[in-house]
């Protein structure tokens, strides 16, 4: 059963605008150091950085919530790759509590997330799926 969908497209160049002028201050603020140590690695580094910010916006859309709302907050959301590579996302505090809230009884959770990107556009979809528990 879905639960919640949603999607984000953002332009790159808006991201390599804000690093700039705000650099440290704009990553500490919204991305979990796991994302900031993964992005800070990577050539296309501000394109790494806008497809996790269009990963966060989308899974507050899939939420129902969007951020900051609800007590969903920016780091609240991180895109983190399970064993096989494949990319997810690990909620914490407000946004755990949301997806916690809008979970029915005797399911679990899996959120599903596409992430893409062709300069100057990254897109990000999440589809969040109710499962039988285990």
């Amino acid at each position: 059963m879905i639960l919640g969908l949603g999607s984000d497209l953002i332009d790159i160049r808006r991201i390599e605008k804000t690093l700039d002028r705000f650099g440290e201050r704009f990553t500490q603020r919204c991305f979990t150091d796991i994302e900031r140590q993964k992005s800070d690695r990577r050539a296309a580094r501000a394109a790494s950085y806008a497809k996790r910010f269009a990963a966060k916006e989308a899974c507050a859309k899939a939420l129902g919530t969007g951020v900051p709302r609800r007590g969903v907050h920016w780091r609240d959301l991180g895109v983190v790759n399970l064993p096989s590579g494949k990319p997810t996302m690990a909620l914490t505090r407000g946004a755990a509590a949301r997806l916690d809230e809008m979970t029915p009884p005797g399911m679990r959770a899996q959120i599903d997330i596409t992430i893409t990107d062709d300069y100057p556009l990254a897109q990000v979809i999440v589809i969040i799926t109710a499962l039988p528990g285990e």
